[in-house]
């Protein structure tokens, strides 16, 4: 069936632009992007979008979906709608699972499971030491022929410099892209918040902001040495901005992301000891929070993820030190994000570009464009619709999200998968 979208404020990330058009998809593809005056197809079906954005949909890095192994926490078929409903039609999936994916055995029934229980675009990555153990590296190439979108042992870093430096070479050999956690893991061990006066207040272990800057120097340092393809998953302070920016100017083949969350909290959210709010990295100051919403600005860091990490009720409701780390991310990346334009730290082009131009061509995927040609990936949006958010109502099987009860603004009417309409608001 043709579609044909019409009264919509199109946004397109490459262009940098924001446009009151037409969208015409046919054959799960779009097919041409027109002024408001263009007419409809002969035959198509009219969709109004009644002044609100169409965008691309959103290509979000860095999901956690816990098969196998903790199904109770989050299955693909919940993932795969909540991300719907959220306007995310591609989930880049994480390998740190019960087993991790380190085999294509494993990446191959995790494919399976996607494809049979997820109405959105599931890619998956895998680990780049088995086990995640960061002792010996995965079989790189079997894995990239069986699907393995890149490679990452998550928030686990590699201390072994030797194996990191070679899985690196290897993957630079076979094109592969690494994803890594900038920290330096002895000094954030066991750490809970970041340090400072309002870590001490509340008496809890907390890490210093130069931790990251630290692992990023290293792995900095690998890079130039291997020439590898890198992505920074995270990069939440204001210390590590200078040396991205050096390692972005030298050319080496670096990129960055940071999670939502840090994006629009910070430390003091902790407040009494509310362990939804208990992160990895944790949570920072506000001036870092401005200084990395900049930087996202400006285009120094390239990506926003939701790092959608659930978490059962059980492993959150205990003492902040030993209750387990990471939110949900999926349904409320999307209003969360929206904070940011309504705030003035950057327009909704810019924004588009981090959450889904940028990622689409990080991992070499065809989304995050709004031209002929491009899959029929898209989300219809209200960018002023108010709400308060109520975790009851989101379809993640766990519901840890810090969002919970805050004002938001910025509602998902429709997510469409090639074509295919896969959400649309009750």
């Amino acid at each position: 069936m043709t579609l044909y979208f019409t009264n919509a404020l199109l946004i397109d990330p490459e262009e940098g632009s924001t446009t009151h058009g037409t969208l015409t998809v046919a054959g799960g593809k779009i097919s041409a992007v027109a002024p408001d005056l263009a007419p409809p197809p002969k035959g198509a079906r009219v969709i109004d979008c009644n002044g609100k954005y169409l965008a691309p949909g959103i290509v979000d890095l860095g999901v956690k979906v816990c098969e196998p192994g903790e199904r109770h926490k989050e299955s693909y078929r919940s993932a795969g709608l909540a991300a719907a409903a959220g306007g995310v039609t591609t989930m880049v999936t994480r390998p740190d699972t019960t087993p991790a994916i380190d085999s294509p055995e494993t990446l191959e029934f995790v494919t399976r499971r996607a494809n049979e229980a997820a109405p959105v675009n599931v890619v998956p990555m895998a680990a780049l030491t088995k086990e995640r153990a960061g002792r010996e590296m995965t079989e790189i190439g079997f894995l990239m022929d069986a699907g393995a979108a890149a490679f990452t042992d998550c928030d686990r870093v590699i201390t072994d410099t030797k194996v990191f430096s070679r899985a690196l070479t290897y993957a630079r050999s076979l094109g592969a892209l690494v994803i890594a956690h900038p920290q330096e893991p002895i000094l954030s061990a066991g750490a809970a918040v970041s340090s400072g006066k309002f870590a001490s207040l509340r008496g809890l272990p907390a890490v210093s902001p130069m931790a990251e800057r630290m692992g990023l120097d290293r792995d900095i340092a690998l890079i130039e040495m291997t020439g590898a393809r890198y992505h920074a998953d995270q990069i939440t302070t204001a210390r590590a901005l200078p040396a991205l920016e050096r390692a972005k100017a030298n050319g080496l083949d670096i990129t960055a992301g940071v999670g939502i969350h840090h994006l629009t909290l910070n430390a003091l959210d902790v407040a009494d000891y509310r362990t939804f709010f208990k992160l990895k990295p944790p949570l920072r100051d506000e001036d870092d929070r401005l200084a990395v919403a900049e930087a996202v600005a400006s285009g120094l860091i390239d990506i926003i993820s939701s790092m959608h990490t659930p978490q059962d009720e059980e492993s959150k409701r205990l003492p902040f030190e030993e209750a387990a780390s990471g939110a949900i991310g999926l349904e409320t990346l999307l209003p969360a994000a929206m904070r940011l334009v309504h705030a003035g730290l950057m327009d909704i082009a810019t924004l588009w570009r981090a959450l889904s131009l940028n990622p689409a061509k990080r991992l070499g995927l065809p989304g995050g464009l709004l031209a002929a040609g491009a899959p029929a990936d898209l989300v219809i949006f209200d960018a002023n619709a108010p709400f308060v958010m109520d975790r009851a109502t989101l379809k993640s099987k766990s519901l840890n999200t810090p969002f919970d009860g805050m004002r938001m603004q910025g509602k998902v009417r429709a997510t469409y998968v090639a074509g295919n309409c896969v959400y649309e608001a009750p």
